[in-house]
C-alpha cells in the first residue's frame, strides 16, 4: 500500500509534473546512480568557470605590481612577501580540503571557495593598508587552494569514465584564465580610468559568476573515489580493506616521494616567481606595462597545448627524466636571455619560460605513475603538493629581498637559474620507474 500511495499521485499528474519530479530525483544522485545529462553539463560548466578563477588573483597582481607597491608604499621585501603568499596558502589550506570535502561535500566546498575568491578580490584593493591587502589576498587564495585540490575529486565523482578528457578541459581553462588575467588586466585598468584598484577588483565578477553552477551541489555528500566518507560504517573503502592498508604506507620513507615533493616545490617556486615578478623584470628593462602583461600571458598560455601533450608523452615512457631535462634546459636558456638581453629577446624568453613552467602537468602525471593503488596516489599527491608548496614559500620572498638590496635583477635571475639545477636533479630521481609501495 505505501508503494501504491506514493506512485498514484505521479501517475495522475501528467508528463510535465513527472518530468519535474524526475529531474528533482536525479538532481543529486548517489554513488552508482546515473546523473541527468543536464546536471553533468552544468557541472562541466562549473569546472571550467572554477578553473578560470584559479590564477587571476595572482597574475593580475603581477601585471600591476608596480602600481600596487606605489599605492600601498610597499618595499621590495614586502612585495616579496606578497608574492610568497600563494604557495603559503596552498600549503596551509590545501591540506584542509579533503577534510572539508568529507564533512560538507566537495561541491559545497568549491562553491564556498569561489565565494571566498570573489570576496577577497573585491575587498583587497580598497582595504587601504598593506596588512589588509595581504589578508584579503589570503582569503582569495584560500578559496583557490581548496578548489584547486578538489577539482580532481569532482571529476572522479561525476565523470569517472572521462577523467582524462575533463582533466584536460579544466587544465586548459586554468591556463587560459592565467594567461587572460596577465594579458588584459593592464588594458582593462586603462579602460576603467587607470585606477589599479578597479583593475584588480574587476576579476571578482568572474569569480562571482563561478559560484552559480555550484549551488546545485551544496547538498551533495556522496564521496568520490579516493575520498572516503567519514565513519567506521561508511561503504566503499572500508569493505575493500583500504583503511587497513593505508597506515602501513609510511610515505616519508620513500625516496621517490621526497624527490617528487622537491620537484613539485621547485617547479612551483619558478612558477610563482614568474607570475609575481616577470612583468616587473620586463618593465624595468624598458618594456611597457601592457606589453609586459602580454609577455606573461604568452608564458602562461604555453600551458594550454602542452598540458595535453606532456602528460600523454610522459605516460608512455618508463622514465620521465628526459622530459625533465628538456624543460629545465628551456628554463636555463630563458633565464640566461633575461639576464643578457631582457628587452631585445623578450618574446623568445617568454616562450622558453612558458615551456619550462609546464613542469607542473609533468609533476601531476608522475604523481599518478609513482603509486600502484588509488589510496597510494591520494597520499602521494597530498604529501608531494603540501610539502612542495611549503618548499616554494621562500623563493618569491628571496627574489624581492635580492631585488631591493642589489638594486637590479642580476642576482634574482641568477637565483632562478640556479634553482633549475636541483629541480632537474629531483625530477630525474622522481621520474625513475618505481612506485612508493616498493619503498615504504
Amino acid at each position: 500500500m505505501p508503494d501504491d500511495e506514493t506512485q498514484t499521485p505521479t501517475l495522475n499528474r501528467g508528463p510535465a509534473a513527472r518530468t519535474s519530479r524526475e529531474l528533482h530525483a536525479q538532481r543529486l544522485p548517489g554513488a552508482g546512480e546515473v546523473p541527468a545529462p543536464w546536471l553533468l553539463r552544468l557541472i562541466a560548466v562549473g569546472l571550467v568557470l572554477a578553473a578560470l578563477n584559479l590564477r587571476p588573483a595572482i597574475t593580475s597582481l603581477g601585471a600591476l605590481l608596480e602600481e600596487v607597491r606605489d599605492g600601498l608604499h610597499m618595499s621590495g621585501s614586502v612585495a616579496g612577501v606578497l608574492t610568497s603568499v600563494p604557495p603559503l596558502c596552498f600549503a596551509v589550506f590545501g591540506v584542509m580540503a579533503p577534510r572539508l570535502a568529507r564533512r560538507f561535500g566537495a561541491g559545497a566546498v568549491v562553491c564556498a571557495g569561489m565565494a571566498a575568491i570573489a570576496a577577497g578580490l573585491v575587498i583587497r584593493p580598497y582595504i587601504g593598508s598593506t596588512a589588509g591587502f595581504l589578508a584579503a589576498s589570503a582569503l582569495a587564495l584560500m578559496g583557490i587552494a581548496v578548489s584547486n585540490i578538489l577539482m580532481p575529486v569532482i571529476v572522479k565523482r561525476w565523470f569517472p569514465d572521462r577523467v582524462g578528457t575533463m582533466t584536460g578541459l579544466y587544465s586548459m581553462a586554468l591556463a587560459l584564465g592565467t594567461a587572460l588575467a596577465a594579458a588584459v588586466t593592464v588594458p582593462v585598468t586603462g579602460a576603467l580610468g587607470g585606477n589599479w584598484r578597479t583593475g584588480l577588483a574587476v576579476w571578482a565578477v568572474l569569480a562571482a559568476v563561478a559560484v552559480l553552477p555550484w549551488i546545485v551541489l551544496v547538498r551533495d555528500r556522496t564521496p568520490a573515489p579516493g575520498l572516503p566518507a567519514p565513519g567506521p560504517s561508511a561503504p566503499g573503502p572500508a569493505a575493500s580493506g583500504t583503511p587497513a592498508e593505508a597506515p602501513a604506507l609510511r610515505i616519508t620513507r620513500s625516496r621517490t616521494a621526497w624527490a617528487l615533493a622537491c620537484f613539485f616545490g621547485l617547479q612551483a617556486t619558478a612558477a610563482y616567481i614568474t607570475m609575481g615578478w616577470m612583468p616587473q623584470i620586463f618593465r624595468d628593462a624598458g618594456v611597457s606595462a601592457g606589453t609586459a602583461g602580454l609577455l606573461l600571458a604568452v608564458t602562461m598560455a604555453m600551458g594550454v597545448p602542452l598540458a595535453f601533450v606532456i602528460p600523454r608523452v610522459a605516460s608512455r615512457l618508463k622514465q620521465q627524466g628526459p622530459i625533465v631535462v628538456a624543460l629545465g634546459l628551456c628554463g636555463l636558456i630563458g633565464y640566461g636571455g633575461l639576464y643578457l638581453a631582457p628587452a631585445a629577446g623578450a618574446w623568445a624568453w617568454a616562450l622558453l619560460l612558458g615551456v619550462a613552467n609546464c613542469a607542473f602537468p609533468l609533476a601531476l602525471t608522475m604523481i599518478g605513475m609513482r603509486a600502484r593503488s588509488g589510496a597510494g596516489v591520494v597520499r602521494l599527491s597530498a604529501f608531494a603538493q603540501s610539502t612542495g608548496y611549503l618548499l616554494a614559500i621562500p623563493g618569491p620572498l628571496l627574489v624581492g629581498v635580492l631585488y631591493q638590496h642589489s638594486g637590479g635583477w642580476g642576482l634574482p635571475i641568477a637565483l632562478m637559474a640556479g634553482l633549475m639545477i636541483p629541480q632537474m636533479a629531483a625530477g630525474i630521481l622522481a621520474g625513475r620507474d618505481r612506485t612508493i609501495e616498493d619503498e615504504c
